[in-house]
């Protein structure tokens, strides 16, 4: 990233003591606590770096993380799938009401959750309405994840290895085998997160006639200038890979070394929901394109009103996460928030009892990664570290509360 990126927190109306607070107090809980391994931090205004910051060990015994560093984003692969998508309707190809069927015949006939499982066949009953493609990118679809733990549909997910990147299954094969299994509700009558973008990774495969990763590649990081953002972190970048960590036995366990990751080889299954790797200056150009309305450095990746129907909230009725959701966990909070076309939505900042703007959109991801997008402050945020689940903490909310804070303009 050039100079004339980055600018003084000041100039972009940010106290910059108290910005550097956000990492004295990073340090001090999550940091010397042992809780995280490392932290990355990027704050921007209007598309240039206010605040960016880096602490800890990028692998065990090694240097800190720095500005190459090499992330597992999780489910910040979702808005990234959700962009393609889109684009793909911009071009008269799909449109949000297409039954998924239309272009995923496979999933023709699939019905709702009656009773069964655990080793007895599935009894299921027809859909109320046909599954469509803005369920898959508002997570209305039926569909689950296998790590919900919840009953027998998500049992099923677990038992077939549906979600495993490196498992039996490529996405034509992940379509066939999620499609015989029941939804747990008809489409449109409740929200849970899901696979279900994984399902839309797999219509813009089919659609485009072009490999997932291919398609990323061409329509959306090379444009956009993302160099570092793939499925797989190429041999000559494997050693900026940092490594992940998860929550067991009361304390940190390696999750997936750098040095031998899982990520360093191709998946088998192109996860639109949560396959990519990042760095945080790559994911700043993703949201600065999103600020600036689908646009950046000249590139146009999507259409200026459709990024505005994108950050609408589109949960029916108008209604919010906690009259909708079922989900026992998700990167989103639920009081306040509306979920859009690939992003939750900050409806009500009142009632979600966090500083932020209505119109405000973000996600998350499994290992602890975040990103917001505020169009009303022009403020971005993406921060990076390495630690599943991201539940565990509140570090999201403190963060947020802490940009929020350091605004003087």
């Amino acid at each position: 990233m050039d100079a004339a990126s980055f600018a003084p927190a000041a100039e972009l109306g940010f106290d910059p003591a108290r910005l550097r607070a956000i990492d004295a107090f990073v340090k001090a809980q999550y940091l010397d606590s042992g809780k995280l391994p490392h932290a990355q931090l990027l704050i921007a205004r209007h598309g240039r770096v206010a605040h960016f910051s880096h602490q800890g060990p990028a692998r065990e015994g090694g240097g800190d993380v720095n500005e190459g560093s090499i992330f597992r984003i999780a489910s910040m692969t979702k808005p990234v799938t959700s962009i393609a998508f889109m684009q793909l309707v911009e071009e008269g190809c799909v449109a949000l009401d297409t039954p998924v069927h239309r272009v995923l015949p496979e999933f023709k006939g699939g019905g709702v959750y009656q009773g069964g499982g655990g080793g007895m066949p599935f009894a299921t009953r027809p859909t109320a309405e046909p599954m469509r493609m803005v369920d898959l990118l508002r997570h209305t679809s039926g569909l689950t994840y296998g790590f919900q733990h919840r009953g027998n549909v998500d049992a099923a997910y677990r038992d077939g290895r549906i979600e495993n990147w490196h498992g039996n299954h490529d996405l034509d094969g992940f379509v066939a085998a999620l499609a015989k299994l029941p939804l747990e509700f008809s489409p449109g009558e409740a929200w849970n997160y899901s696979v279900a973008t994984d399902v839309l990774g797999a219509v813009v495969q089919r659609l485009s006639g072009m490999t997932l990763d291919r398609y990323f590649e061409e329509r959306i990081f090379a444009p956009l200038g993302m160099a570092d953002t793939g499925f797989t972190v190429p041999a000559d970048k494997t050693d900026r890979l940092t490594d992940c960590w998860a929550y067991a036995r009361g304390g940190r366990v390696m999750y997936d070394e750098g040095a031998k990751s899982a990520w360093s080889t191709p998946p088998k299954l192109l996860s639109g929901g949560g396959g990519l790797t990042s760095t945080a200056l790559d994911y700043h150009r993703f949201c600065t394109m999103l600020l600036n309305g689908g646009t950046l450095d000249g590139a146009r990746v999507i259409g200026r009103k459709t990024l505005e129907l994108m950050t609408q909230n589109h949960l029916p009725g108008g209604r919010d996460l906690t009259q909708l959701s079922r989900s026992m966990f998700s990167e989103a909070a639920n009081a306040g928030m509306g979920f859009g076309l690939g992003f939750a939505i900050n409806m009500d900042p009142a009632r979600s009892l966090i500083p932020g703007s209505a119109g405000e959109y973000y996600w998350g991801g499994m290992f602890s990664t975040a990103f917001f997008v505020d169009p009303v402050e022009a403020i971005t945020m993406v921060f990076m570290t390495q630690l599943s689940p991201s539940s565990l903490y509140p570090l999201r909310r403190e963060l947020k509360t802490m940009v929020y804070a350091a605004l003087t303009a």
